[in-house]
């Protein structure tokens, strides 16, 4: 039986794999370095081989793991229900690279390099 504060069909996209359905215990925050999750499956929801039992909990850890989907219909019935989307103050903190100098020097064509590429 599974707990009526449980997200259900979230879609988990793992990195370099195909998305499988999941149903989350509990909304993922920013400090989490894993995700916590039951009744694991395909998006077909077939068993994926790498699973000996759905029903397992199972926890992913985040560097695995690109994106999670959680649509609006998996809030449904649940204590978080309407308070999708997620504000884009959600706790997420940004850093923006920073500028590169560059010497105009190194960004100068090589003639003399273009023209030996070219003569091959």
């Amino acid at each position: 039986m599974h707990d009526a504060g449980m997200l259900r069909n979230a879609v988990l996209h793992i990195s370099n794999e195909q998305p499988l359905l999941a149903d989350l215990f509990e909304l993922p925050t920013p400090s989490d370095v894993a995700i916590r999750l039951t009744n694991l499956r395909s998006l077909d929801g077939k068993r994926p081989i790498f699973v000996d039992d759905m029903k397992s909990v199972f926890l992913i850890p985040y560097h695995r793991i690109s994106f999670v989907e959680i649509p609006p219909q998996a809030m449904a019935g649940t204590e978080l229900a309407g308070e999708l989307p997620v504000p884009v103050a959600a706790g997420v903190a940004v850093q923006l690279p920073a500028t590169v100098d560059t010497d105009e020097d190194e960004l100068a064509i090589d003639e003399d390099f273009l023209r030996r590429i070219r003569e091959v």
